[in-house]
């Protein structure tokens, strides 16, 4: 395809330049020495100016690929490259589960996330001495549908409905009030030793609720995908049920932020990361009120910091006193699980909404970059478990358990949102990029298989970069489909 020479040569750079600093501790289906070509075959290939964040866009899938394991029962995608006590059979965890999904839909070959999903679904709590799916919150049937959004295939949705419909009905029996809010332990959402959590109390967080919110949207949408129509009116019943209630019940009005719910019926006066998470899923409404809460990402007593974005906002009285690296401390050190998750909210904001408060794309594009520089350890590369917001030390230090931590987003962050690629049900390729104007004089985005095509974008402000005119321009199968002169919003009818 044409543009792809220079950009697999860029690859191989990066991929000897990785494979230089790493000693191999663990090696699972695909080795370094297979690693560029594996690469070159499977990943959107990308360049932009910022070399921060193109660098770690090709170390962040170089690292994915480690943790691809085969085992007796299925592919799996690993948390951590070392075992770790807390894990289930083949070192797996669900925790991460939905940002593992997201991840690898980009991949070409991406039929293992298959036997990943059904691992979860049918094996992984198989001779275990306790649940292991259900050990940490979950989004999977939103991250299934996301990944359909990309692969396009129906068959596999409508094998997995009624078993994905009852364990929705597991999630309910397990977690669900009366008060018909879901309620989780901070460390059973993989958040341990918060600011407003507990491993006692029932508390109403807006994780979990904003999660099965969007599995009872998503499931509603596979069910009228695969036509079962009995379930999607199930779900849509659901969903509309639970997002009044979401909102009437953590959103704080005084303080203008969603927050957790004590069983005492209290808020929480603690601001945290995951108050972000309900427009990771499009659950506020777009008006000002709510738009409000995002400018405590602008606010430095709020959850801006040097090195990134905080878990829990910097002015809370007990902020970062839980310890320091002893355990898994999320009362305001930074964990790239959240920024993530905050990075995919502030850009639906932005993308997807009127108002959108003091937030910029200006703002949006800095936190991606804080997010790139920030994996850095000795000078090289590095993804490990949290941070010190101010300095960025790592605060389990250079633990063999931490290096290449699969716990976040970061490919996704860029296709998705900078980018802004934006993956439909329907045959359709829209594009809403939030690259500030003037940021970058040029972009590439290849080898990216959508619905069956593959997808090359080109962003080339004064023509002389890819000599393919000025503009944005778009291709399906190397057959030019758009062009427009500006990095704007464009929506493209596939058939």
């Amino acid at each position: 395809m044409w543009g792809q020479v220079d950009l697999a040569t860029k690859l191989d750079k990066y991929v000897t330049k990785f494979n230089s600093q790493d000693n191999e501790a663990v090696v699972n289906l695909i080795d370094n020495e297979s690693s560029s070509e594996w690469l070159k075959a499977n990943i959107p290939l990308f360049e932009c100016p910022d070399t921060d964040i193109e660098e770690i866009y090709y170390f962040r899938w170089w690292s994915y690929r480690k943790h691809i394991k085969v085992t007796p029962e299925g592919t799996i995608v690993t948390e951590f490259i070392e075992p770790v006590k807390h894990a289930g059979k083949f070192n797996s965890i669900s925790c991460a589960l939905g940002h593992h999904i997201y991840e690898a839909r980009w991949l070409r070959d991406n039929e293992f996330l298959k036997e990943y999903i059904d691992f979860w679904l049918y094996k992984a709590d198989e001779g275990q001495t306790k649940p292991r799916f259900h050990q940490f919150s979950s989004w999977l049937p939103d991250a299934l549908l996301a990944y359909h959004k990309v692969s396009n295939n129906t068959s596999y949705l409508s094998s997995r409905i009624k078993d994905l419909d009852l364990d929705y009905e597991k999630w309910e029996q397990e977690r669900q009030l009366p008060n018909g809010l879901f309620w989780q332990h901070d460390v059973k959402d993989g958040m341990e030793e918060s600011v407003s959590g507990s491993r006692r109390d029932e508390n109403m967080r807006p994780t979990i609720n904003s999660y099965m919110y969007a599995n009872a949207v998503a499931l509603a949408e596979i069910a009228d995908i695969v036509g079962h129509a009995d379930l999607k009116a199930k779900y849509q019943k659901k969903a509309s049920e639970l997002k009044p209630k979401l909102i009437d019940s953590l959103w704080d009005k005084e303080e203008k932020f969603f927050k957790t719910k004590l069983p005492d019926g209290r808020l929480h006066n603690a601001r945290e990361a995951i108050g972000f998470i309900p427009w990771y899923f499009h659950i506020p409404a777009d008006n000002k009120e709510y738009a409000q809460a995002w400018d405590q990402v602008l606010d430095t007593a709020g959850f801006n910091a040097p090195w990134g974005l905080t878990t829990a906002e910097r002015r809370e009285p007990t902020f970062r006193t839980r310890g320091s690296g002893h355990g898994c401390e999320w009362d305001g050190a930074l964990w790239p699980f959240a920024t993530s998750q905050t990075l995919r909210g502030m850009a639906n904001l932005l993308a997807d909404y009127k108002h959108t408060g003091k937030i910029s794309k200006a703002d949006f594009y800095r936190e991606v970059q804080k997010y790139a520089k920030s994996h850095v350890m000795d000078g090289k590369p590095y993804i490990g478990e949290y941070q010190d917001e101010v300095n960025g030390e790592w605060l389990k230090g250079d633990h063999p358990r931490s290096k290449f931590y699969n716990h976040s987003t970061y490919m996704d962050v860029i296709i998705q949102d900078l980018i802004g690629v934006k993956p439909q049900v329907g045959n359709v390729l829209e594009i809403k990029p939030l690259i500030p104007a003037g940021k970058w004089k040029y972009f590439a985005l290849t080898n990216v298989r959508y619905h069956g095509k593959d997808i090359s974008i080109y962003w080339d402000e004064d023509g002389k970069k890819y000599n393919q005119g000025k503009g944005l321009t778009v291709y399906a199968d190397g057959h030019k489909i758009a062009r427009t002169g500006k990095l704007k919003n464009i929506k493209i009818n596939l058939n």
